[in-house]
């Protein structure tokens, strides 16, 4: 499955909107999903003028869900960002 493909595949349309960056059904971590999608086509543009996109996850225990990409935990090897204040 390719993340980028510019056709959502069919279990994005039952996908439930995650609050936290984490299945919302057995709490597993989206690194631990079995398929990814990633909705390019309709970014949404923050207070900040960034980008955030819909990345849609389809977890090994079978619940597709989404976030935002904004809400994705920062790596621990990312460098600070002075313009988000961290």
């Amino acid at each position: 499955m390719n993340p980028f493909d510019p056709t959502p595949p069919a279990w994005t349309l039952t996908a439930r909107h995650a609050m936290s960056f984490h299945c919302p059904r057995c709490q597993l971590s989206s690194a631990e999903a079995e398929a990814v999608w990633i909705n390019r086509r309709s970014p949404v543009y923050t207070d900040m003028q960034q980008r955030k996109w819909q990345e849609f996850y389809h977890c090994r225990c079978g619940a597709p869900w989404w976030a935002w990409s904004s809400d994705r935990p920062r790596s621990k090897f990312a460098q600070p960002d002075p313009r988000l204040g961290f």
